[in-house]
């Protein structure tokens, strides 16, 4: 199966929702590449991203799952970078 580069961008607007997609994004830990988190006080928001290496059903699930929670949504942005499941993306 193809895999995809892709990054799901979050907007965590109610607080209590945090520890569920905690759990989520621990559940699909094995796609995510990495994770950068921001919180901005100032708004009362946090925003995350996460990169992740995943087929692509496998990425729209994370990303249903996430816009599913109340208080945040996310968006995801694919690349074109296409590769075999454990095999290195080709330059």
């Amino acid at each position: 199966m193809d895999n995809r580069v892709a990054v799901i961008s979050i907007i965590v607007e109610q607080t209590d929702s945090a520890e569920r997609l905690n759990a989520i994004l621990h559940e699909y830990g094995e796609y995510i590449i990495g994770r950068m988190g921001l919180p901005y006080r100032a708004c009362g928001v946090n925003i995350i991203c996460v990169a992740v290496d995943a087929p692509q059903d496998i990425i729209s699930a994370l990303s249903g799952k996430i816009g599913r929670l109340p208080g945040v949504t996310g968006k995801t942005a694919f690349s074109n970078v296409v590769h075999q499941a454990g095999e290195p993306p080709k330059e």
